[in-house]
């Protein structure tokens, strides 16, 4: 065999899980190649394939050798070695003995850290067919498989049964049985067109033979795009636009290996439906692709893949439009029903649905929810009557026939549900908002009533469950407390509401307080919040220790907070910044030192320094002119006023010992720079900024 030839590994099997092949497929490719480097066989390029009937990969110019190599064993120091006549020591012979050979064989390395016996010897590389079944099992036992499964009375496991085994090196198959499958060269294609075997000469050759002559696209994005290209083609044939959705395009391709589209249609009736139900159904139940028009709306087309080239595509059109009807009709039937009652109608059933068994049941939510929506309401300029409402119409919607059967629907029936009930359009679209954000850079509540009530629901969740001690550990977070917290930052920080947070939260868990168990959940949460609030903004390019010199105040509002951090940062960039930072810092330690709690009243009759002077002038000088910035909040400001504090700052600690035996002397300087930190504390801990050159 050749130095270098290519390598093809494939594992036939029965139809794998959609939602998982590619996740599969990605984790064979990582941990093979893995393997392939750590036994020293270099490679080429690495193409990754996979059908639902198949993981496949090939590797091009994969090495057939491991290169001879130099072993290296390190022995005793040589001052262990020998004894002081240079006679051998036990653990010298000891060591020459493992190696097979004698203390006057071994060799001397010298390193920093003393000289050391050694033992070099040349070792053969194997060959890639020694080494390569135990890469691939290694590999296949690696994979993220959850639960795997025994099929037959093999007690090989996996996660479907597995039917044949490629593995190919160049010219040469690879002795080896893997998952009771012995290796061949004897691959399948489509289930139905070409359900015979195939044999694979060259495993370059693998995807073309596998298409030209077994009907399978086994390149997964190959697939896909050829997938992709023919719905929209389709589509457009129609004089539509196809919902190309990701997940349901990579899903879709995981289940076919000769994809054919088919154009399918439904009754135009059913449109009267909530077109949201409509869509999760196609795609969730069916795996089919919507139609919309030019204007957005959804058509009564859609479109299908099948998994094979047909005589007659009606067939599969006509059976797929057969399957959907019912479906369909089961929607209009939920949402006809739910038309005969109001949402208001359905507030006494929450009363039997539990939010959590100490927290009460939805209906207490919704009451707890409603009350503070109204709160939230009037400071954020909204209708807090209205916010009242849509508070205790939020969550209405989980009792209708609608949600039962697609829970996906929540809040967007109850906004269907509110505009057939004659409610205004804002009051509407809040129940709709009561969700958002969903997910990780899902939209937010727009209007004020949409935002009164997602926050809302949002703190008295966390407040509730902190206040039970039910706080998140670990990846444990049942429920969704972190995403409840991530949620309720955006909204406050991207409507740059002026909400007092803490104030808020510890009003939320007064109306609680006698079914809450845990001490002092508001300040929980709050903290919890802020290491939400944490990761926002080291997205935003903001560091950590400038967050901490903001946090470390605790800002009473996120609007606050976040012009305290813009401000913060062009703080940092000024000349005089890192001067002042390490002052602080050395202002917090001696502080710390002291002890007692420290008067702010400075006397300048004690002072006997002319720093001493100087510094309390220009404090007594810059003071008001920063404080009614600071009071306004233009803290950007504010410290540019003093930044000019740095040279009688610098001066001071220069010349003057702070820590005198004179307990007046000491206290007074002490005062004098209590008041200096407190104005800066006015904005943020500057003793936590970490400069590029900080002073010690």
């Amino acid at each position: 065999m050749a130095e270098h030839a290519p390598l093809l590994f494939e594992l036939g099997t029965e139809e794998l899980p959609p939602k998982a092949l590619k996740h599969l497929s990605n984790a064979l490719t990582e941990t093979f190649v893995t393997g392939l480097e750590q036994a020293d066989l270099t490679h080429g390029a690495v193409e990754s394939y996979a059908t639902p009937r198949r993981l496949a990969l090939l590797v091009h110019d994969c090495k057939t050798r491991q290169p001879d190599r130099e072993v290296e064993r390190r022995g005793p120091a040589v001052q262990a070695a020998f004894d002081p006549a240079g006679n051998p020591t036990k653990a010298a012979e000891g060591f020459a003995r493992s190696c097979r050979t004698t203390v006057d064989q071994l060799q001397r390395i010298k390193t920093d850290k003393g000289e050391w016996l050694a033992y070099r010897t040349q070792k053969t590389g194997r060959s890639a067919a020694e080494l390569l079944p135990d890469i691939a099992n290694q590999a296949l036992n690696k994979l993220p498989i959850p639960k795997r499964m025994r099929w037959g009375a093999s007690e090989a496991q996996f996660v479907r049964p597995v039917h044949w085994l490629v593995f190919i090196h160049g010219d040469q198959v690879v002795p080896c049985s893997l998952l009771d499958a012995d290796a061949d060269r004897l691959t399948y294609g489509h289930r139905f067109h070409h359900p015979t075997a195939i044999t694979l000469d060259d495993p370059e050759d693998y995807a073309s033979v596998l298409e030209d002559r077994g009907n399978v696209i086994a390149g997964f994005d190959k697939r896909r795009s050829k997938i992709r290209i023919s719905v929209e083609n389709s589509a457009a044939s129609l004089g539509g636009k196809a919902d190309l959705d990701p997940e349901l395009l990579d899903e879709v391709t995981a289940l076919n290996e000769w994809p054919v589209p088919i154009s399918a249609s439904f009754e135009e009736r059913f449109l009267q439906v909530p077109h949201e139900a409509l869509i999760a159904t196609m795609k969730g139940n069916q795996k089919y692709f919507p139609l919309f028009s030019a204007d957005g709306k959804l058509m009564n087309h859609f479109i299908t893949i099948a998994n094979l080239d047909s005589p007659k595509p009606e067939l599969i059109r006509e059976g797929n439009e057969r399957v959907i009807r019912p479906r369909l009709a089961d929607a209009m039937f939920f949402w006809q029903q739910d038309g005969k009652h109001r949402l208001e109608e359905h507030l006494g059933s929450l009363k039997q649905v539990v939010f959590q068994n100490k927290l009460g049941s939805m209906f207490d939510k919704s009451q707890r929810v409603a009350k503070l929506a109204a709160l939230i309401a009037g400071q954020i300029g909204g209708n807090p009557e209205l916010a009242h409402r849509a508070g205790l119409l939020s969550r209405c919607d989980l009792v209708t026939k609608m949600v039962y059967e697609f829970p996906e629907m929540q809040g967007i029936m109850g906004r269907y549900q509110a505009l057939r009930d004659g409610e205004t359009d804002e009051l509407a679209q809040a129940l709709e908002a009561f969700y958002m954000p969903r997910f990780s850079g899902d939209r937010l509540p727009q209007t004020t009533t949409g935002i009164a009530i997602s926050l809302a629901d949002k703190l008295d969740t966390l407040v509730g469950i902190f206040g039970i001690g039910l706080r998140p550990t670990g990846d444990k977070d049942p429920f969704a407390l972190r995403r409840a917290a991530l949620g309720a930052l955006r909204i406050i920080r991207e409507h740059s509401l002026t909400l007092y947070l803490k104030e808020l939260l510890e009003g939320i868990a007064e109306t609680m307080a006698d079914r809450l168990t845990e001490e002092s959940p508001a300040r929980e949460v709050y903290h919890f919040m802020l290491e939400r609030l944490k990761g926002i903004y080291l997205e935003l390019g903001v560091s950590l220790d400038l967050f901490q010199a903001v946090a470390e105040v605790e800002p009473e509002s996120m609007a606050d907070f976040d012009q305290r951090i813009w401000a913060m940062r062009e703080f940092s960039k000024l000349p005089e910044a890192e001067s002042l930072s390490a002052a602080n810092k050395r202002i917090r330690n001696i502080l710390k030192k002291s002890g007692d709690s420290l008067s702010i009243q400075v006397d300048p009759a004690l002072f006997q320094d002319r720093a001493e002077h100087n510094l309390a002038a220009k404090l007594g000088e810059l003071a008001p002119l920063a404080l009614p910035h600071f009071d306004s909040g233009d803290y950007t400001r504010g410290l540019q006023i003093l930044a000019a504090l740095k040279e009688p700052v610098d001066t001071f600690f220069d010349q003057v010992m702070v820590m005198t035996d004179d307990a007046a002397l000491r206290n007074n300087r002490l005062a004098l720079l209590t008041q200096l930190e407190n104005l800066f504390l006015s904005v943020a801990d500057i003793s936590r900024l970490q400069l590029q050159e900080n002073l010690p």
